[in-house]
């Protein structure tokens, strides 16, 4: 896609394209190319972007998302360091437009002379040693703690996250001694159990202890060194972009080239999206059909802290450029990645993911009829994400889509006389809109479905033309937190038209935008074309959905009809939790006419699930496992002491393995969420009788929709 001739399919997670090609790579800094790109995103930016924001209005959110990526740890600048950078804070949006900037030449001056002095006193501190029995401790939340004050707050700082790694690394080693003796091999994925306190240390295992940390920190600081004067602009360039909203970005060429794999789907991997937040690794999504889903135990939200290869030692991903650490992470079909990750509740697993390309066969819809206890028939559908191969073309193709598949698997159940349908759409993360207000139209007789602003101010109603109903009985929609973009548009229409009843926690994701990529290389002077090297992409969020009763899905997401506890609760996931993401508003409601058939009332739903939900055993335990969670993500001042580290690892040992043994199902039930690793998943309707939300569902259909008939196909 380009700019100024914008091409835009319509998706609703992503808006897909040709890949987009340009020059080779720039080799060396180019301060003329960069000036260029400065002055480029000035003009673009404001008059593309849906909020039309000025350059003035973005000036400090892009100095707040520059100074945080380049130390988003706080742990190399210092309060002096800062205050010289604020004084280029409100000079931006000038030097955007002269083409000439000056706060990314000063942050890599000053960011580098710190990274420096960290180098010396780490090499001081670990030739010093630690008391490991002095009760120490270190805040690990950026956003509560300040800049160091001075070099001598910034060596006190670091003392203290230097033992931390030294304990933590001579209790993994005293782990891998005990495996040793008891049989096994020191490689081994599993989470061995946490051996009893030890009253001294080991001189020799603490020695190599030091000499890991020495090791690791040294790497980890000379990569930083290493980062040239261009990642720095880089990174400065898509501050700025981000500071319109998330999902606005500048790609340098490398982020261009990792996107237009990402649409090609032309390399293996184990099929995660992954951000950079506060210094770490995130994950964002796990895709459907991928590796990590068919493994099972890499979750979104979860924190990559290592990586590495069987028998070989695991390379630190903290602070690690998202560019690096997809480039580390990926690697050929078959081969085998061993990942560290932070689990949100604290917990910290080793999960082993072998590479592979993803299994399309895994991304369909899928159904399956299930029994409510009294002889009724209930459907129930799967929707993984909204797929369309837009590649393929005319009469002949027989690429599969979402829409012809869900049509096909809906008929067959009501061909089984089902008396309701459960649709889910949990870790739905979107995809095609034009199937998401297709298959809506499979519940409805014709009419709007959602609107459409884009950054003129026009708005378009897309509807549903057929006025065919296939099915007519009770229907109730599952989300959660993961549910975003078309997934929204298809649960709130058929709540917005009372048509179906929506369960699920208190909001869903909330991403209710469009992204269209722009090729920055086709809207170059042509004087300049043949002089600079490649100069990038944008993407750039360019429209707005709405519902049909006016309000937009951005920010707030879904409301279900029914709350219930689920273990996502204590996580801050969202577009809510997004830096500086567009607000909710509304605009004018359309008319359409309600679905009047529907036995599922929102309110009696209410009164008979509160109780159903209390007493069922499930959703205790998820209830206590939430609060527990919540409690360890918000514990965020750590124990720096042998005890007090000992301690926290005996809990979470505990808590592990108690959540293994009695409550398998909390592995947030949505894409792999049955799989077992290193065998075969059971079947799917074996799955759905251990799925609370699915019985839930049962249920309510069970008790409002049953009693009396069955609802099923239309005659």
């Amino acid at each position: 896609m380009i700019f100024l001739r914008v091409l835009v399919t319509w998706l609703a997670l992503l808006t897909l394209s040709a890949p987009v090609h340009g020059k080779a790579m720039p080799t060396q800094f180019d301060a003329d190319r960069n000036r260029l790109i400065a002055s480029m995103l000035s003009q673009q930016l404001s008059a593309q972007h849906y909020a039309h924001k000025s350059l003035d209005d973005i000036a400090p959110a892009a100095y707040d998302l520059y100074l945080r990526q380049l130390d988003p740890r706080k742990r190399f600048l210092l309060r002096e360091d800062v205050a010289r950078l604020q004084l280029y804070a409100d000079q931006i949006d000038d030097e955007l437009r002269r083409g000439k900037v000056i706060l990314p030449n000063e942050g890599i001056v000053l960011f580098n002379k710190r990274v420096t002095e960290v180098m010396d006193l780490t090499k001081e501190l670990l030739a010093a040693g630690f008391d490991p029995n002095q009760q120490d401790y270190l805040e690990f939340d950026p956003k509560k703690i300040e800049y160091a004050a001075d070099l001598a707050e910034l060596r006190e700082r670091w003392r203290r996250i230097l033992k931390m790694e030294a304990l933590e690394t001579y209790l993994d080693l005293q782990k891998q001694e005990q495996k040793k003796k008891n049989g096994t091999t020191a490689q081994e994925p599993a989470e061995p159990a946490t051996p009893p306190p030890a009253e001294t240390l080991d001189p020799d295992l603490w020695a190599k202890a030091l000499d890991k940390v020495r090791d690791k920190n040294g790497r980890y600081l000379g990569r930083l060194l290493a980062e040239t004067k261009q990642d720095h602009y880089d990174r400065f360039f898509d501050a700025v972009a981000r500071a319109y909203d998330p999902h606005t970005n500048y790609m340098a060429p490398t982020s261009k080239e990792d996107f237009d794999i990402q649409m090609s789907g032309s390399l293996e991997g184990i099929g995660a999206l992954l951000r950079e937040e506060d210094g770490y690794i995130k994950v964002v999504r796990i895709i459907p059909g991928s590796a990590a889903e068919r493994q099972g135990e890499l979750k979104a939200e979860d924190t990559i802290l290592a990586a590495g290869e069987r028998g070989k030692e695991p390379v630190d991903m903290s602070e690690m450029r998202i560019r690096d650490a997809v480039s580390f992470i990926r690697g050929p079909k078959g081969s085998e990645i061993i990942l560290t990750v932070l689990k949100p509740d604290g917990a910290k697993k080793v999960i082993p993911i072998t590479r592979d390309v993803v299994q399309i066969e895994e991304t369909y819809v899928k159904s399956d009829v299930l029994d409510d206890g009294r002889g009724n028939k209930i459907g129930y559908i799967r929707i993984p994400s909204f797929y369309r191969d837009f590649e393929a073309t005319g009469p002949a193709s027989k690429a599969r889509n979402v829409t012809d598949d869900f049509r096909h698997e809906l008929y067959n159940l009501t061909q089984d006389k089902v008396g309701g349908v459960i649709l889910d759409l949990r870790d739905n993360g979107g995809g095609s809109l034009s199937d998401a207000v297709a298959i809506s139209g499979l519940f409805l007789p014709g009419g709007p479905v959602v609107q459409v602003k884009n950054a003129q101010g026009e708005i378009k109603i897309l509807e549903d033309t057929d006025k065919n109903v296939l099915y007519e009985g009770p229907v109730i929609v599952l989300v959660n937190k993961f549910s975003a973009s078309a997934s929204e548009i298809l649960a709130a229409a058929l709540q917005d038209y009372g048509r179906a009843l929506v369960v699920g926690g208190d909001h869903t994701h909330g991403k209710g935008t469009v992204q269209s990529i722009v090729d920055m290389n086709r809207n170059l002077p042509l004087l300049h074309r043949k002089t600079y090297e490649d100069m990038g992409a944008l993407k750039v969020t360019i429209q707005k959905f709405y519902r049909i009763n006016g309000e937009s899905t951005q920010y707030k997401g879904i409301e279900p009809d029914i709350v219930v506890p689920t273990i996502l609760d204590y996580l801050k996931s969202g577009e809510k939790h997004l830096d500086y993401s567009l607000p909710w508003d509304k605009v004018g409601e359309v008319d359409f006419t309600p679905w009047t058939k529907n036995p599922l009332n929102a309110e009696a739903a209410r009164r008979i699930s509160g109780p159903w939900v209390a007493s069922t055993p499930d959703f205790d335990k998820i209830r206590k496992k939430t609060a527990k969670a919540k409690e360890r993500s918000e514990a965020t001042n750590l124990a720096v002491y042998l005890a007090g580290i000992e301690k926290e690892r005996r809990e979470l040992a505990a808590l592990a393995e108690n959540t293994e043994q009695s409550e398998p199902f909390l592995a947030e039930l949505g894409a792999g969420r049955y799989s077992v690793p290193g065998g075969t998943p059971p079947p799917l309707r074996e799955q759905l009788g251990k799925d609370p939300y699915v019985q839930l569902a049962v249920f309510l259909i069970s008790e409002l929709a049953l009693d009396t008939k069955t609802l099923g196909a239309t005659p």
